[in-house]
């Protein structure tokens, strides 16, 4: 049976600060409240005609993702689900002000004492198909391996991510996002915005939550302006 309330597009914003910022993109959007997180429904200009998308605020954190990204695709069955956020980069891998195209997602944070952590870490990881996006992309981008964990990067861990997974940077929710998508057979794009930088030695934000802040709302602006040009390049 068809969704009467079906959207091609829905995209989820995660954190509060990232939140914050979209709001103040749409500042005359009339919000909404979900069991768990605002939301407003909005009219993008894709190539010159009006596309409809839902901007959902799904919160921090793994649980809180994959259960407003479950929620999202049961009430509008988006075609699309877009997640724009901001990352924590590697110092020497990446830079400050990058954008990931994100092609897979871990969760790294998973501690296995009665069976093989390597198994269970495999089975949350997710490959993105983005054979949908055509050329050229609107933005410069970098496509990337994301990982996640409910924490912040740890700088002593940054060795460890880097020598077993290849890993740049890392977020709190996209492995959370990528998987419930893939479940559903939603595609999804994940972009996210380098803001700050960890070193093996410590985090240039840890401490100064005004400077991920200000990044951040920088970011996001940016990200949120682009997704007509990204929903201009799907073949949906």
């Amino acid at each position: 049976m068809s969704n009467p309330n079906s959207l091609r597009i829905v995209v989820i914003i995660s954190a509060n600060v990232e939140w914050q910022a979209v709001c103040q993109r749409f500042p005359d959007a009339s919000r909404e409240v979900s069991p768990l997180g605002e939301w407003f429904k909005v009219e993008l200009i894709v190539g010159g005609s009006a596309e409809p998308a839902i901007f959902f605020h799904g919160g921090w954190g793994k649980i809180a993702a994959a259960a407003s990204a479950q929620y999202v695709i049961d009430r509008w069955s988006p075609k699309l689900l877009i997640n724009p956020g901001t990352c924590g980069g590697f110092a020497g891998e990446v830079e400050a002000g990058a954008i990931l195209l994100v092609e897979r997602t871990l969760v790294y944070d998973i501690v296995e004492q009665m069976g093989d952590a390597a198994e269970a870490i495999d089975f949350y990881t997710t490959m993105l198909d983005l054979s949908w996006l055509s050329e050229p992309l609107p933005l410069p981008v970098r496509r990337s391996l994301l990982v996640s964990a409910d924490r912040d990067l740890i700088a002593s861990e940054i060795p460890r991510l880097k020598a077993e997974y290849g890993a740049i940077a890392g977020d709190w929710e996209s492995g959370a996002i990528a998987f419930v998508a893939k479940r559903n057979g939603v595609r999804c794009l994940i972009l996210r915005g380098v803001t700050d930088l960890v070193s093996e030695q410590s985090g240039e934000a840890y401490g100064n939550f005004g400077l991920f802040a200000k990044r951040a709302e920088a970011m996001m602006r940016r990200l949120v302006e682009g997704l007509p040009g990204w929903i201009a390049r799907t073949r949906i």
